[in-house]
């Protein structure tokens, strides 16, 4: 990154959301991998019952606590108290993502030529392990209906994403739990959002999965994600068309 660029993200204000249930051992290294230029990083400790919210604390987060569970419902808890940022960037707590990369996902904000941008696990290098197989089906099928109903073509439902503030409240993001990101990518395409997707690199968490990492949570995600498209389908089939001037 050259000096330009590192003083364009300096004069944004970007706020880092990381929402971890039972990281302990890996939220310290997600937190210190932040970049310098981000301004804040918030983990929304959704319920822990380990020492999670002490380790991102020491390690210089600032910590919400968010004990009803839910995925999009840390996310959301987060949102709201990241009132004086420009740029939001979500990254999980596992230390899956690669946080210390997180200018590729910024750039194209800070240079105006997109609202939100996702990091996309199949463009990427993945480490053996890392995505599963289930994983990788129920991403392909999900995007593909999205690309079916709304015409537009993602890769993945990657956590890993920055979008500007301004137009993450435009979207009026509702989901509590595991359908978040697909409602963010179908909204975005639905408000009109200039999207870029680029490739980022995946490795095997630290820990076990709380989604892929069980049937249960294979299921209940899985069901959750095809949820949220058929309402998104339904909301959009049943707004009325906008009159012609």
């Amino acid at each position: 990154m050259d000096n330009a660029m590192e003083s364009r993200l300096k004069a944004c204000s970007v706020t880092v959301i990381i929402p971890a249930l039972n990281e302990q051992h890996s939220i310290g290294h997600v937190v210190r991998a932040v970049p310098r230029w981000v301004k804040r990083v918030i983990v929304c400790d959704n319920g822990s019952t380990d020492s999670t919210a002490a380790e991102a604390a020491a390690a210089g987060a600032s910590v919400i606590h968010v004990p009803e569970r839910g995925y999009g419902r840390a996310c959301l808890a987060g949102c709201s108290v990241a009132t004086d940022a420009d740029i939001l960037v979500f990254v999980d707590g596992d230390l899956s993502d690669y946080p210390e990369r997180m200018d590729a996902l910024v750039a194209p904000i800070v240079n105006n030529r997109a609202d939100m941008v996702l990091g996309s696990r199949t463009l990427g290098h993945r480490e053996k392990g890392s995505l599963l197989p289930q994983q990788r089906f129920g991403g392909w099928l999900a995007c593909t209906l999205i690309q079916l109903f709304w015409h537009h073509h993602y890769t993945d439902l990657g956590p890993f994403r920055a979008i500007r503030k301004s137009a993450c409240d435009q979207l009026h993001m509702e989901d509590q739990n595991f359908g978040w990101t697909v409602q963010m990518q179908i909204r975005a395409v639905t408000a009109g959002l200039r999207i870029e997707e680029i490739p980022v690199d995946y490795r095997r968490r630290i820990g076990q999965s709380k989604i892929s990492g069980t049937l249960y949570g294979v299921v209940g995600a899985g069901t959750k994600i095809f949820y949220t498209i058929g309402a998104e389908l339904f909301a959009a089939r049943r707004k009325p068309p906008s009159k012609s001037s």
